[in-house]
């Protein structure tokens, strides 16, 4: 009795059954971060492309779902990238200025002396207040430009690195801290307007 199958035959894909286990999850997995339902569809069919294209080099270190989540992440880099590139020009916006200059100290950045954020109110499980969160972040998001969307999905929703951001995005450092701090300003105002 041989039990030491290797770890490559465990994880074999098989395409023949993506659609059924992993299309509802990427789908899901795409449209929190790009906030385009048919885009979203778009990137997981173009997934599934891929991932027939490349099944080859499929090793099988790791599960079929976080290989395909890791193709989809690529695809969604792209899309920010795209949007990036349209709007690099466009990074500073007067209106952020005068709001960061509001909230925050010039020579520390830290928040000023009665400019701290207010508790948004949704330290208590509930799961309807926690989904109608969501759905206004979703919506402030979306308000923003298209390259600090992008930065903010890549930072607080997907946890990438800074580094690797700033590669992807083409930004220089500063560039990518400027865009960081705005988004904060700019999604906190919206927050506090729609959400109290």
């Amino acid at each position: 009795m041989q039990m030491n199958a290797s770890t490559s035959e465990l994880n074999k894909p098989a395409p023949e059954h993506w659609v059924d286990k992993y299309a509802d999850y990427l789908y899901a997995y795409a449209s929190t971060r790009i906030n385009d339902r048919d885009l979203a569809r778009d990137l997981v069919q173009e997934t599934f492309l891929a991932a027939l294209q490349r099944i080859d080099k499929f090793e099988g270190r790791s599960s079929e779902k976080t290989w395909l989540t890791a193709i989809l992440k690529n695809k969604i880099i792209d899309v920010y990238r795209k949007k990036a590139g349209r709007q690099k020009d466009h990074i500073y916006s007067s209106d952020s200025s005068a709001a960061e200059d509001d909230f925050f100290e010039m020579d520390t950045g830290h928040w000023k002396e009665g400019k701290y954020p207010a508790t948004f109110g949704i330290e208590q499980p509930d799961i309807i207040e926690q989904k109608e969160f969501q759905r206004i972040l979703l919506d402030c998001i979306q308000k923003l430009p298209p390259l600090w969307a992008s930065v903010f999905n890549m930072k607080y929703i997907d946890e990438e690195a800074s580094e690797k951001i700033c590669a992807a995005l083409q930004l220089t450092t500063s560039n990518f801290w400027v865009i960081s701090h705005r988004t904060k300003v700019n999604l906190r105002a919206c927050l506090q307007k729609n959400w109290f």
